[in-house]
Order: C-alpha cells, then structure tokens, then sequence
C-alpha cells in the first residue's frame, strides 16, 4: 500500500495534527500546530502541514513554509527569521517495524512530500533543516544538496553527582561556589521577553542582525501547552542577571535562546548556574537528553564542551538555483 500525502488544516484541525506531533519521537515543540501558525504569522509566509497516511493510520509530518517574492516561490522548514532550530520531516508509527518498511514508507512518505512541493508550489529554492530525522537518502536521490550541521547533547543519565562530576572542573567550582543570593528558577512571560531582549543587546554590541522578536517568543511561551517553552532565570538580590528559553519534549531539552555573556562586573557564572539547573531539573523529570543547539562556533563550543557533552550531527536540506541561498540569506540578515 503506498503512503498518501495530505495538508492537514490547522485552523480546524488543529488538535488533530498534535496528536500527530505527540506520538513522534522526531518532533519538538515548533512541530505544534499553535507554533506553526505562530511562526508563518512572523515570518510572512504560508504553512503547508503535510502528513502521510498507510491507510487511516499516520505514518510521517513536514511542516513547509512558502515565501513568495513576485512570480518566484520558496520552501522552508522552518522559516526564515523564524529562529527555530529544526524542524523539517519526522515519521511516526515506525518504532514496531523492521528495517525493510521503514525504510519503504520513510521512502514513500519523502518522495508524496517532494511530488506535493513540485505540483503545489514549485519552488525555485527548497532548504530544510533537521534534527531527529536522519534518513536523507530520498533527498539525495531526488538531487538535494545534503550537509551535515553539529550540536552538542548531554545525556541526563546517573544522579546529580555523576552528571555534575562529568563536568570541567571549573565548571563545577563555578556551580558549586555560586554566592547564597543567587537564585535561579523559572520565570514568566516577562521574564521571556527580558531573555530575548538581554540576547539581541549582545548581537547588537557585536554589530551581528538578530530580527527575534519578544512578543513572538511571548506568544509561543502563552500558547504552547504549560512546560513546552521554560524561561529559566538567574537573580542575584532579585535582579534580572541572564537567562536561557529551553524547549521541551517528552526526552529531550534544548538551549534555544539565551545564555549570552553577560556583563562583566556581574560576580557570579551566570551561564553555569543556569545550565546546570536546566540539566539537574530534566534529570529529576525524567529527561534524558539536553540539546546545546549548535556546536559550530569555536568561542561558544569551548563553554558548551565543559559540560562533557556529546558531538551529534544534525542536517541542512537544500536544493534550487545556484545562488538564491546568497539571496535568502541577505534577506534574513535585512528584512
């Protein structure tokens, strides 16, 4: 039986495509039908949530997003200015099959998604970005440009003295000697604006584009199920110091935004003590993986390394004209 591709319609049918969401173990919380809408309102484009079916049961997800420019039109996932960091395709249903039908339906499913973008859309540039989803080949084959990205991953696994034991040993002396009037704990829809703003000053000191709105990370924060989205906030005499916005599944936690270097004549790791309380809290929950996001910067994959995290590729999905990616990128960087 071959796998049929549908777009399924958020507006009415949003509790639906969740389900979907929930029963994947590729998914995060961006793959929500509240956060997709949320990021096609930001970014000016169109949200096309695609779903495969074996039958009536769901098999696969894309969410794609088309900007159009004029008689021109491009596929994302996810958007750009966006800032989300994966989405792209994820199966669901596959756990309990051999590796003959997974792989025939993962095969099916991409190629049903491919054949809906060149009828529905066709585009002139296609980029995807991934995270859990590994099985390119069916990009490869249909002459998309495959390259690898990297993230770091801490495995929340032991007791908080094996996980903090694992650390640096500055790292640790950081955590452990942190002053009595540091306090760190989950924060609020304010406290969610005052991250992203904290982030864009450093950009901005850095003379580096940064279009990441507050009241759009607010409205992710309000309309995504309590614990998807967590402002964790580090005081010092109750005074705002630093945070970290960290995305949330059922295994896996994500750095998203934040944990930026602070000001210089704050006296405390701020950075440490935040990610330490982010990994020791997912640890007590139940978590078992925390995502870094990102280790392709060598000044920031130096902090991140203390954490004795794992190295894990991620991947970038292009395909289109020779130089529209230039095109797009300058006009995330300007619009």
């Amino acid at each position: 039986m071959s796998v049929d591709v549908e777009t399924v319609d958020l507006a009415t049918n949003a509790d639906e495509w969740n389900r979907y969401v929930e029963r994947s173990d590729e998914t995060n919380p961006f793959y929500r039908a509240e956060a997709l809408r949320a990021q096609a309102e930001e970014t000016g484009t169109a949200v096309h949530a695609l779903a495969g079916f074996k039958g009536q049961e769901a098999v696969g997800l894309f969410p794609i997003f088309v900007l159009e420019k004029g008689p021109f039109s491009a596929a994302f996932s996810p958007p750009p200015r966006s800032w989300s960091c994966y989405l792209g395709p994820a199966m669901l249903n596959v756990d309990k099959l051999k590796r003959r039908k997974v792989d025939r339906r993962t095969e099916r499913f991409i190629e049903g998604c491919l054949e809906w973008l060149d009828e529905s859309v066709s585009p002139i540039y296609c980029k995807f970005t991934t995270a859990e989803f590994d099985d390119l080949r069916s990009f490869v084959w249909s002459d998309y440009d495959v390259r690898p990205g990297y993230t770091y991953v801490v495995d929340l696994e032991g007791d908080e003295d094996d996980l903090i034991g694992r650390f640096s040993s500055d790292a640790r002396n950081n955590i452990r000697s942190a002053p009595g009037d540091v306090v760190v704990e989950e924060g609020d829809g304010d406290d969610v604006e005052a991250i992203v703003e904290q982030v864009a000053r450093r950009y901005e000191s850095q003379d580096r584009p940064f279009q990441l709105s507050p009241s759009y990370v607010r409205s992710l924060y309000e309309s995504l199920p309590d614990g998807a989205l967590r402002p964790y906030v580090c005081r010092t005499n109750g005074e705002f110091r630093g945070g970290i916005l960290v995305l949330e599944t059922d295994r896996t936690r994500y750095r998203w935004q934040g944990g930026v270097k602070v000001d210089d004549d704050v006296d405390v790791a701020v950075n440490d003590v935040l990610d330490w309380a982010v990994m020791r809290d997912g640890l007590r929950a139940g978590i078992e993986r925390y995502d870094l996001v990102g280790a392709g910067v060598p000044s920031i994959n130096r902090y991140k390394a203390k954490f004795n995290p794992r190295l894990e590729t991620h991947f970038t999905i292009t395909g289109g004209a020779y130089g529209i990616d230039t095109l797009i990128d300058r006009y995330q960087k300007f619009f």
